[in-house]
């Protein structure tokens, strides 16, 4: 059953991987062969990466709000404050010494 699952895991894999990189060879080739000038290029890639980075910050943000909605992520109750622990005295040792009773 455990070679079944891992079976199912590894080619639902094994396409998301080869889109991601489908996608990545794509771009780079779209880049290399587009009939811009290098200066203009380099903008719109730095455009492009601005904007991809501001949709996944945005996102994360909707996700992480999701989440914390969600009753599994709910923070524990409130623990009433500790007691402050008593000050205790401790009793010194009174040592006594004998007096010499040898006679003078």
């Amino acid at each position: 059953m455990a070679s079944k699952t891992k079976a199912k895991n590894k080619d639902g894999g094994g396409f998301l991987l080869g889109a991601a990189l489908g996608a990545l060879f794509g771009g780079i080739a779209g880049i290399l062969t587009a009939p811009k000038s290098g200066k203009q290029t380099r903008a719109d890639i730095e455009r492009g990466g601005k904007k991809a980075m501001r949709k996944v910050q945005s996102e994360s943000k909707k996700a992480f709000r999701e989440v914390q909605k969600s009753p599994i992520f709910k923070k524990p109750a409130a623990k009433p404050a500790p007691a402050k622990p008593r000050k205790t005295t401790t009793k010194a040792k009174k040592t006594t010494t004998k007096k010499s009773t040898a006679k003078k």
